[in-house]
């Protein structure tokens, strides 16, 4: 799966980090005096906390597609974390010691340690809880989305891709859906036949039930397309169609599929 769509996080996060590279000069300081040297390390600080958070999101990203939240929910969390945590942290903490060694030739002092980390923990805590909201929010809103189109999709008709158009099929136009070779295919009362991108399986749930009837694991037809059936023995059953394209004038229906394909056929009459 790729995870990365999703994240819609680039300019959020550089401008995030450089509000909070200000925010930690606020706190770590009384006195804050502009001038260049404050220019030099402020600059310093938000590339240091930008190199961190790529790294952080990378570490997102593929932890996306390979441990995702839907399998083990708190183990994911709790890696993520650790990991990203600790890895900003180190990046960082290094960065910090190249910078203080080339700008003052020394080791950075020990409130680096004791202080500015402390709060640069609390940052990656807050980018953490960031992205695992993000990931929430996109799963309820392709769930919405999904919800909407399927409402819409079974109010008005089926929706299939011809080239580059996008074409709605009334469902009185509609004879069947058939599955060949691993594909769906829908077929009309025009004799024209689309490729479908859902699974006949996808196809049952958006479809109204009161029009169609899922005849085996090969064929569902619209009850305009239905003529009559007569039964085979064992309970089975063979559909007498309006054949066109690719749907045949029999088709037929398992002794468990019989009673409720019945049950539909005959709906107008009870």
């Amino acid at each position: 799966m790729n995870a990365e769509p999703k994240y819609k996080d680039v300019k959020f996060f550089l401008i995030f980090i450089a509000f909070a590279s200000a925010f930690n000069y606020y706190l770590s300081y009384e006195n804050i005096r502009l001038n260049g040297y404050l220019a030099l390390t402020y600059t310093l600080d938000t590339l240091q906390g930008w190199a961190a958070w790529w790294a952080m999101r990378s570490i997102v990203i593929y932890l996306d597609r390979t441990m995702p939240y839907e399998q083990n929910l708190i183990k994911r969390i709790t890696v993520q974390f650790l990991v990203t945590t600790f890895v900003g942290m180190l990046i960082i903490t290094a960065l910090t010691e190249i910078c203080a060694f080339i700008i003052k030739g020394r080791s950075a002092t020990l409130s680096f340690y004791t202080f500015d980390l402390f709060i640069v923990f609390i940052w990656f805590m807050v980018m953490n809880g960031i992205y695992i909201g993000m990931h929430f929010y996109h799963q309820w809103n392709a769930s919405e989305t999904s919800r909407h189109e399927d409402k819409k999709l079974k109010a008005t008709g089926f929706y299939v891709k011809q080239g580059k158009q996008d074409l709605q099929l009334p469902f009185e136009e509609i004879l069947g859906f058939y599955s060949e070779e691993g594909f769906t295919y829908v077929q009309t009362t025009s004799e024209r036949t689309f490729l479908s991108d859902r699974s006949m399986d996808k196809v049952e749930q958006l479809i109204p039930a009161e029009l169609f009837f899922r005849l085996n694991r090969k064929y569902i037809l619209h009850r305009n397309a239905v003529i009559g059936f007569k039964r085979v023995g064992d309970g089975k059953l063979e559909i007498n169609t309006r054949a066109a394209g690719n749907i045949p004038d029999w088709i037929p229906v398992s002794r468990l599929r019989a009673v409720p394909f019945k049950r539909w056929f005959q709906l107008e009459e009870n």
